[in-house]
């Protein structure tokens, strides 16, 4: 089965066709500036990634380029749409209304439109790209994949927050987590690595890129995760603060006369380690400004490793214990450096670091050392494949 998976934002669109029987990616690439003048980026399986400036006005134009790259005779790799099986999209809002993904009808949408003030910047766009596709491809399956179903385990002691009861009833104000298909995907595949049940282990994926998250993992439910009603809890990110006292908002507010819609916009663009750091929320060129001497960035790098490693310590805490941990995304399958100053907190869990190993960038790595009593991994993540296996499994069900 082909599946073309979807990740649709306000003015951009990741695509992926991915062939099912063998889990590989046919075609790959990115509309952007979508509703400004328009980029497609597309590489077919084995060639050269190719960038074409065309008009984009809104997503519908950016939908069909994609199918036009995919099925051109020059280097599509595919002869006609009716080679496209179903498609996945990723949705990154499903309140407490969806668990698991679901196949996307009429009265599906309708319910997913009604999280749409818990998301209010990405869901829109998500469902943008459902109907787009529901257009241009009539009668083709679609699946929607949540980021925040696989957090919907967690027990109301780790998603209720210390505010009055009714805010919850009446708006369902509570923790729900995001990067949610990444965690499952590394936890099943270190379950896999490890050989052993998938429900019989305690374990923590940090999932650290520009954003980040971390979940607790026990008996094969999540039991916590550090982004919260939106995803600018839990950790210092890349432009995002992550915890704060809540009453700098108001003080910093004064101070500069900033609205709440200009204070948001401090935490969520402005902040994180770009804010400390005063250079980049890129993690790469923090570490050049730090070994050149540069002192905020070194200072962002401590800040940032500093509070992974305390919500593992709080982790071990909720799991009392951990089997197993794994770094996974852009930060932590290719910064040894921050996985090694991660590492440097938790002596306590005995665990000892294998240099060799963590000196290596993108790979499947086990950088914890033999004798070491819980094991350290990093294992990249694969959000794409991990859409298509539940696009393939639901669509298959309900054949």
């Amino acid at each position: 089965m082909n599946v073309l998976v979807i990740n649709c934002g306000s003015s951009s669109l990741k695509y992926q066709l991915i062939n099912t029987d063998t889990e590989e990616v046919m075609a790959k690439g990115l509309c952007e500036r979508i509703g400004i003048d328009g980029v497609l980026t597309y590489q077919p399986k084995g060639g050269e990634k190719e960038k074409t400036e065309a008009a984009m006005l809104t997503h519908n134009e950016a939908i069909q380029l994609v199918l036009d790259a995919l099925v051109n005779p020059k280097n599509g790799v595919i002869k006609d749409l009716g080679e496209i099986d179903a498609v996945g999209h990723r949705i990154v809002h499903g309140g407490e209304k969806f668990t698991k993904s679901v196949i996307l009808d009429d009265e599906v949408i309708k319910t997913i439109e009604e999280c749409n003030d818990l998301a209010p910047l990405h869901n829109p766009a998500n469902l943008i790209g459902v109907r787009t596709c529901q257009k241009l491809m009539p009668g083709v399956p679609m699946v929607g994949v949540f980021d925040t179903a696989f957090h919907q385990t967690m027990p109301a002691k780790a998603y209720t927050y210390g505010l009055p009861y009714e805010y919850y009833e009446k708006y369902k104000v509570r923790r729900y987590g995001f990067h949610g298909t990444s965690h499952n995907f590394v936890s099943h595949r270190l379950a896999e690595i490890l050989g052993k049940p998938y429900d019989s282990l305690k374990m923590i994926i940090c999932h650290l890129g520009n954003g980040a998250s971390i979940s607790a993992i026990k008996d094969g439910k999540c039991q916590d995760t550090s982004m919260g009603l939106t995803p600018l809890e839990g950790l210092v990110m890349g432009t995002r603060s992550g915890d704060i006292d809540p009453s700098i908002m108001e003080f910093v507010a004064n101070k500069e006369g900033l609205d709440m819609a200009g204070m948001m916009n401090v935490l969520n663009k402005k902040s994180g380690v770009l804010g400390i750091s005063g250079i980049s929320s890129d993690f790469r060129d923090l570490e050049e400004a730090a070994d050149g001497g540069n002192e905020r960035a070194k200072l962002a790098m401590e800040v940032f490793a500093y509070r992974v490693a305390k919500y593992i310590g709080s982790y071990v805490a909720a799991l009392n214990g951990v089997d197993a941990i794994a770094f996974t995304a852009g930060i932590g399958e290719n910064a040894p450096t921050i996985r090694k100053m991660v590492l440097s907190y938790l002596g306590y869990l005995g665990i000892k670091l294998n240099e060799e190993e963590n000196g290596k960038r993108g790979e499947e790595l086990t950088i914890s050392t033999p004798d070491s009593k819980v094991t350290v991994m990093v294992i990249p993540t694969n959000e794409e494949l991990a859409i298509a296996r539940e696009t393939l499994a639901l669509v298959k069900a309900n054949a």
